[in-house]
């Protein structure tokens, strides 16, 4: 079973374009709370993630970060163990 995903993304954000690309070269399914023009929704994503960036990544209850931070987990070979055993290129 694959961990659920969140984003937290802006439509323009190219890091979280890189973001979504990569987890759909994965398969994996997440959900994409865009923060464009929601004050509510950014807040609650800065109180979640202490940061005021986007994207604001969670894999399960983890806070993986952004962009820069999922993709270290890729290279590293640790992104698959974290999205489960239904993932993987």
């Amino acid at each position: 079973m694959t961990a659920p995903i969140t984003l937290y993304t802006t439509q323009r954000c190219p890091y979280c374009l890189r973001a979504r690309a990569l987890l759909d070269n994965k398969g994996a399914a997440y959900r994409d709370i865009a923060v464009d023009g929601a004050p509510e929704l950014r807040r609650e994503m800065m109180e979640r993630s202490g940061r005021r960036t986007v994207p604001q990544i969670w894999i399960g209850e983890q806070h993986i970060g952004g962009f820069d931070d999922l993709y270290r987990l890729e290279i590293a070979g640790q992104l698959d163990l974290l999205l489960g055993p239904d993932s993987g290129s």
